[in-house]
């Protein structure tokens, strides 16, 4: 990636509002932030765009569906795209919407000047359509008579239309490919679009509809709708002020640094769109970085398998940071890669849990133990391993720059934990557990523990693009300013204060799972998804009975307890989980219950609830669940099981 007056422009597609965010989305998005932030700590001016893809036949079909305006369906899954990536902590710069008037007044403008410039004629289209795609194809492009991108069955349309000139900036198309090596990344896909596309002939783009009217007019014509990836692709000019009155924004960061998309998009983003880049007579984006797909182990993710992954789901239970970390370390970038309920657990226990928390934990208990908390930098005598692990630090900062520069997300984390698992090997080769037992030796039990304070300090520093909240816990632990995070404090062996205190008794910053229940937990939540089969639809009465029945002795195994609500709190950044503490007559507790949706905290103090007491604890968020309170939903609205006042806290329920 070239540098341009020090900016970093870099986009994620917008996303179609068709439904709930799983984690391929996410995946997309947390790759691009990771980016954002890194080139923000090099010292970038960044600009960092997502938003929603909001036209078309299948958004306006959607919303009749649910019986709403489709402006109104469309804003409403913004909100929640919104939320989503807040929960993510994704750092965006701008979210734009394509049914904003910044956009369509733009889009406008750029039909007007294809139209004027003649890369735009009227005809008739006739040929095969996939709705849910918005794209039409020729009958070669086909597979097995469906669509070639989704699979689904394709409609035959005729209808006028609209046409760009393909053919026109074909060769012009290819020669840019070829000057250019590094503008579609992997290169497997540019030899897709070659083969694919371009050498068989490119064929006139129809770019308006008359089948709908829930689009952008053509102007000066206003039965046609401009097609959707007319209007959704110029979205990455639009939100920078191109055709506007203020263009300074797009001055400055066009062309982009990297555009991010996922490989079911590679067609429009690097055929279509750099031919409307060229008749616009604009520069190109200096990269297209088309990711492959999340599978299952059954295959792609769909509803039906129940085999869907939602990111809120992960990040609620898991933490922010595992879920980030998962993404981008468990999946190599720019082919597909697996998730799996137990590949998720097991890179939380092994890489977090067991290598860095275990590393931070053990250096702050020893830096107590043996020097009363205080990181004895003036002691420090040089041990024969010190040269050693200094020598992998600094080998791990420029493996680490070149692998992200590439957007090998998976190989840069690889890197660094290399660092943490040489660290703990230093810990091993200096023994500082024998070292203590000799006077003569404080000095290089000194050195070993302002090495193990260093080497954590860059590895959080490193951290910092992948996850937003673990270095600032890592350096909070071994008493440093936050400053030390910066990426120019990197390489410097010098940068520890005299009489720094760690704190007192490290808290573990990544929990040990147990892997049974947290895989079993993933593998309900994924089947949640699935849709349930009936053989016909009729009226259920209410209170009809839909579970399995169990025997007298399964339900009395259930402890069901009267308890009190005394205080009541939000979880930071989960939406949905309020933080109980309950009032059993026999003990306090805390639970943590996903009602924050439905009641606020002052609503539940003082609420006669019951609870599940018996039920295993877990930890969601990084809090403390001690059972479950009971609640019911009808129409859609959630509701406690209360109680009668009068039954004393403890009483169980039978």
């Amino acid at each position: 990636m070239t540098e341009q007056n020090n900016t970093f422009y870099i986009t994620t597609p917008i996303y179609y509002p068709s439904g709930k965010f799983h984690i391929g989305t996410a995946y997309t998005t947390v790759a691009s932030d990771a980016l954002a932030r890194y080139k923000r700590l090099r010292g970038y001016d960044v600009r960092f765009l997502t938003g929603m893809d909001e036209h078309g036949q299948k958004i306006q079909e959607k919303a009749e569906e649910a019986g709403r305006p489709p402006q109104e369906y469309v804003n409403d899954i913004a909100d929640y795209a919104k939320r989503v990536w807040k929960l993510m902590d994704i750092t965006y710069d701008d979210f734009i919407q394509t049914t904003e008037e910044r956009h369509k007044r733009a889009v406008e403008k750029i039909f007007q000047k294809f139209l004027d410039n003649g890369d735009i004629y009227k005809g008739e289209y006739e040929g095969w359509k996939c709705v849910p795609c918005e794209s039409y194809f020729t009958e070669t492009q086909l597979v097995d008579g469906n669509c070639p991108d989704c699979g689904r069955p394709v409609d035959r349309v005729r209808e006028e239309s609209y046409f760009f000139n393909m053919k026109k900036y074909s060769d012009r198309l290819l020669q840019y490919y070829e000057d250019h090596p590094g503008f579609i990344e992997p290169e497997s896909r540019k030899n897709e679009m070659i083969n694919n596309f371009i050498k068989p002939g490119l064929e006139d783009l129809s770019v308006s509809r008359m089948s709908f009217d829930w689009g952008i007019k053509v102007p000066g014509d206003s039965k046609h709708v401009i097609y959707v990836w007319v209007d959704a692709l110029t979205n990455y000019i639009t939100s920078l002020g191109y055709m506007s009155d203020d263009d300074t924004l797009f001055k400055k960061y066009w062309p982009a640094d990297v555009q991010v998309v996922g490989k079911d998009i590679v067609r429009f983003h690097t055929i279509y769109w750099p031919i409307f880049l060229m008749a616009l007579d604009l520069p190109l984006p200096k990269k297209i970085f088309a990711h492959g797909f999340i599978m299952m182990k059954d295959g792609k993710m769909s509803k039906s398998k129940g085999n869907v992954v939602y990111p809120d789901m992960l990040v609620e239970r898991y933490g922010l940071d595992a879920t980030r970390y998962f993404l981008l370390r468990e999946l190599p970038f720019g082919q597909d890669g697996t998730f799996s309920p137990e590949s998720f657990v097991e890179r939380t226990n092994y890489d977090l849990a067991n290598d860095l928390g275990n590393l931070l934990n053990r250096s702050v208990s020893m830096i107590n133990k043996y020097f009363d908390g205080v990181v004895p930098v003036e002691l420090a005598e040089p041990t024969e391993f010190d040269e050693s692990l200094r020598s992998v630090m600094t080998a791990t900062v420029q493996k680490y720059e070149e692998s992200l520069e590439k957007m090998q997300f998976s190989i840069t984390l690889s890197e660094l934990w290399s660092l943490v698992s040489r660290t703990n090997k230093y810990i091993d080769e200096t023994s500082p557990w024998v070292l203590a037992k000799e006077d003569a030796d404080r000095g290089k039990l000194a050195s070993v523990m302002v090495h193990l304070v260093q080497s954590l300090r860059h590895i959080a520093v490193m951290l910092q693009p992948f996850m937003p909240e673990s270095p600032e816990k890592i350096i909070k632990q071994l008493g440093l300013d936050k400053s030390l995070l910066s990426w120019d404090s990197l390489g410097d062996f010098n940068t520890i204060p005299n009489q720094t205190t760690v704190i007192g008794k490290g808290v573990p910053i990544f929990p040990r799972l147990d892997n049974d229940v947290e895989i079993q937990y993933i593998k309900e939540q994924m089947a949640v998804s699935a849709p349930k089969e009936v053989e016909e639809e009729k009226p259920k009465e209410v209170g009809a009975a839909e579970a399995p029945e169990i025997t007298i002795d399964e339900f009395n195994a259930i402890d069901l307890r009267i308890a009190t609500v005394t205080a009541c709190e939000k979880i930071p950044k989960a939406d949905k989980l309020l933080k109980l503490q309950v009032d059993l007559g026999y003990e306090q507790r805390q639970v943590v219950s996903g009602i924050a949706e439905h009641y606020k905290p002052e609503q539940l103090i003082g609420q006669k609830v019951i609870v599940v007491a018996n039920l295993k604890p877990v930890k969601l968020r990084g809090e403390l669940s001690q059972g479950m309170i009971l609640a019911g939903t009808s129409n859609g609205t959630l509701k406690l099981a209360t109680a009668d006042t009068s039954l004393a806290n403890g009483t169980q329920v039978k």
